[in-house]
């Protein structure tokens, strides 16, 4: 897990160092920002299409070699941007064309890199690894911008790219040394069966995988997404994640906006909000590793609390008070997103989750692809503060009145279990038995004590 864990510390910085130049190399080659639009949206649509199937390939194929495989491919696509850019050859038709591939290469690659991780650990270690994952993910971004800058600056932009094959490259040669828990060894061999009335939990100890789970091993896509819409707790999860991403995510926007517009903030002082937010989220990964089961009601919860902190930055008078805010924003969110990863991720049955991961992919590619350009045009009609405010009630609102229904139906269930409990009443005579009379037994005279003593002449037995 160490390994791994730097491998992905190497992997992200590098995708990050990528990340940082790429738009800026797609506007220095087309001219427009409108191409510039549409190479991301080439990049993200495999996700939204093809997600489904992709989880599926992750549950069929051997999760380390698909793992190696995606991230070799994705290694050579950076080191042939960066001699396309070298050379001067990179035009429209090849950057859309790369775009794609790695979008397509990404289906496959993401769920199967997440549930690798998983596999290191035992299970009961999940939910930390998961957490660990997350401050990893937000140092390599912090490290990979910081590093985008100095490397375009010596070496030029195709640094960036090199940089990147590389990081992949360092993750598939790591591949083949991880060592997997053995999930037979960890876990007894029979479990006892689940009451009809209540549903297995897969969470719990026990088999990790059921019966049932083990008949849709070899399924299709279509059974990953007919498992995830009859989940009840994926489909909340899924509502609420989508709330938030539209309307209480996109915080390199928003909050840009607003340090430039109203705080009457530069670049650099949004810099420093920036910061504060990478910081918050490096402290909230970290505090989501205590969590052991964690839940959609955390989730939930955990959101509300963020919106309620959002509403506060879009009323803040001054920049350094939003400073201040950001970070328990940052921390809040930061415990809500690790929590809900751990969820997606623990709560299918193993043979499900690739496909699970797979449809949560197109589905958080589809709301990454409508957040910002709603969040924009809210600005434009009501202005930053007012869509920060109206965007924080939007995410609040519906999950403080989940949060109620669900603790009012645990009052009425735990309210009715009572009330159908079997109570001994007047009318229900209480069944007695009767004790028998001690029978005395005759004792030989001649049977002595342990001490010499005679022994009585008969015991009483009752």
């Amino acid at each position: 897990m160490r390994w791994w864990s730097l491998a992905n510390l190497v992997s992200n910085a590098g995708t990050w160092m990528q990340l940082t130049v790429q738009s800026l190399l797609v506007l220095q080659v087309t001219g427009s920002a409108a191409m510039t639009g549409l190479s991301l949206a080439v990049q993200a649509g495999p996700g939204l299409l093809l997600g489904l199937l992709g989880g599926a390939a992750v549950d069929r194929w051997p999760r380390k070699l698909t793992a190696a495989v995606s991230q070799v491919a994705l290694g050579a696509v950076g080191f042939t941007t960066a001699a396309l850019v070298a050379l001067d050859l990179l035009n429209v038709p090849v950057l859309l064309t790369l775009a794609a591939v790695t979008g397509i290469i990404s289906t496959v690659d993401g769920p199967a890199c997440a549930l690798l991780g998983n596999d290191l650990v035992p299970r009961r270690d999940v939910p930390s690894a998961i957490a660990l994952g997350s401050a990893v993910h937000s140092i390599g971004r912090l490290a990979g911008t910081a590093l985008a800058g100095g490397a375009v600056l010596l070496f030029g932009t195709a640094s960036a790219f090199v940089a990147n094959g590389f990081s992949f490259v360092f993750v598939a040669a790591v591949i083949p040394f991880l060592k997997l828990v053995d999930r037979s060894a960890e876990e007894p061999e029979t479990a006892p069966e689940p009451e009809p009335a209540a549903p297995a939990d897969p969470r719990a100890d026990g088999p990790d995988e059921p019966d049932d789970s083990r008949q849709r091993a070899g399924g299709g896509a279509r059974d990953g997404l007919r498992f995830f819409l009859g989940r009840p707790q994926l489909v909340l999860l899924a509502a609420i994640t989508a709330l938030s991403s539209v309307f209480g995510r996109n915080y390199t926007l928003t909050l840009a906006v607003l340090v430039t517009g109203p705080l009457a903030g530069g670049a650099g002082s949004f810099g420093t909000v920036s910061t504060a937010l990478a910081v918050g989220g490096i402290a909230g990964a970290l505090l989501a590793g205590v969590l052991q089961r964690p839940s959609v009601r955390l989730v939930a919860a955990m959101s509300a609390i963020g919106a309620a902190f959002q509403i506060a930055a879009g009323l803040s008078p001054t920049l350094g008070l939003l400073v201040l805010l950001v970070i328990p924003m940052a921390i809040v969110e930061s415990v809500s997103d690790t929590a809900g990863t751990t969820v997606l991720q623990t709560d299918p049955p193993p043979a499900m989750r690739g496909r699970v991961l797979g449809v949560w992919r197109s589905l958080s590619t589809g709301w990454g692809l409508v957040g910002p350009p709603a969040i924009g045009l809210l600005m434009e009609w009501t202005g930053p503060r007012a869509a920060l405010v109206i965007g924080g009630l939007v995410v609040a609102l519906p999950a403080v009145a989940g949060l109620a229904v669900h603790a009012r139906r645990a009052r009425r269930a735990d309210t009715d279990a009572a009330a159908q409990a079997p109570v001994a009443t007047a009318a229900e005579p209480v069944e007695t038995v009767e004790q028998p009379e001690p029978v005395r037994v005759p004792v030989p005279a001649r049977v002595t004590g342990r001490d010499g003593d005679r022994a009585p002449a008969a015991v009483t037995v009752s």
